[in-house]
């Protein structure tokens, strides 16, 4: 088993304030085989590239702020107490369009790791 704490993941300062900020989780030490995962923090007016997987399944959980997730073009608001269940071959993006708040999320998927299932979509 393994505790993430959601307050703590409230507090990440972003090393690169003006740009989003997505630290894998690491969990492979903790005896997890298929399951990986990451934080996420969109500054204002940032975005996460359209993009899908090929065989990894995620599941977005908004923590802080308010998004705009687009699912294969349809716009849907997400927020704190939202969960966003994200199928293997779905073109999705998430989009901070606020000009002052940052929007914190936590992201669970299957394995593969994340740099190699990563399709930019058009």
């Amino acid at each position: 088993m393994k505790i993430i704490n959601v307050e703590d993941l409230c507090k990440i300062v972003n090393p690169t304030p003006d740009q989003p900020h997505r630290p894998e989780i690491k969990l492979d030490g903790d005896g997890f085989k298929n399951l990986g995962g990451m934080f996420g923090l969109l500054v204002p007016k940032s975005q996460v590239p359209y993009h899908f997987h090929n065989n990894r399944e995620s599941i977005l959980i908004p923590l802080s702020g308010e998004a705009v997730e687009i699912v294969e073009g349809k716009e849907t608001v997400v927020r704190p107490g939202d969960i966003l269940l994200i199928p293997a071959g779905e073109k999705h993006t998430t989009v901070n369009r606020s000009a002052d708040r940052e929007f914190r999320f936590v992201e669970f998927f299957t394995c593969p790791p994340l740099s190699s299932d990563f399709v930019k979509a058009d």
